[in-house]
């Protein structure tokens, strides 16, 4: 099994831009934060969208899913920032015989006190373990893409 990783920017990526703290999407951090982990499962990386994810609109979302079906692989993590990965989601359910993990971070990478650590982790032992369909892994969870919420007040998602 080979797991693709397909970046698509989000909060996960962030970097400082300049001397006033104004973020970027930055390159992908996925590469460092497995190579650091000492990842032994067969990955590749992939940026296919470096946005915002409220700047995520439907032909990204269409070529995302495109990306997906036109794989031979069968197990897909997408990197998104989290404002608007449940839509991504629920964009990319129907797709047959894949197993989709999206995850992201409430902090950039390269922030000490990030989750994205955490989460790209977990999300890498989560589609290893996942029968078909799409899935959201944050916060040591996952939730069916058609089952969770962001809860922006406690800064996590949760089941609905």
């Amino acid at each position: 099994m080979k797991v693709i990783f397909l970046a698509t920017g989000g909060t996960f990526d962030k970097v400082y831009y300049d001397a006033l703290s104004d973020y970027r999407i930055g390159d992908p951090q996925v590469n460092g934060i497995l190579k650091q982990a000492g990842v032994s499962v067969d990955y590749q990386v992939e940026t296919i969208i470096t946005k915002d994810s409220l700047d995520i609109d439907d032909s990204d979302r269409t070529a995302l899913r495109a990306r997906i079906e036109n794989d031979a692989n069968t197990h897909f993590v997408v990197i998104h920032g989290t404002d608007t990965m449940i839509e991504s989601g629920r964009y990319l359910s129907g797709i047959n015989d894949k197993t989709i993990v999206l995850t992201g971070a409430m902090q950039p990478a390269r922030f000490k006190n990030s989750d994205a650590e955490f989460n790209i982790g977990f999300a890498l032992a989560a589609v290893q373990l996942l029968k078909s369909g799409v899935y959201i892994a944050m916060n040591a969870k996952v939730f069916a893409v058609d089952k969770v919420r962001k809860n922006r007040d406690k800064g996590c998602f949760e089941a609905i």
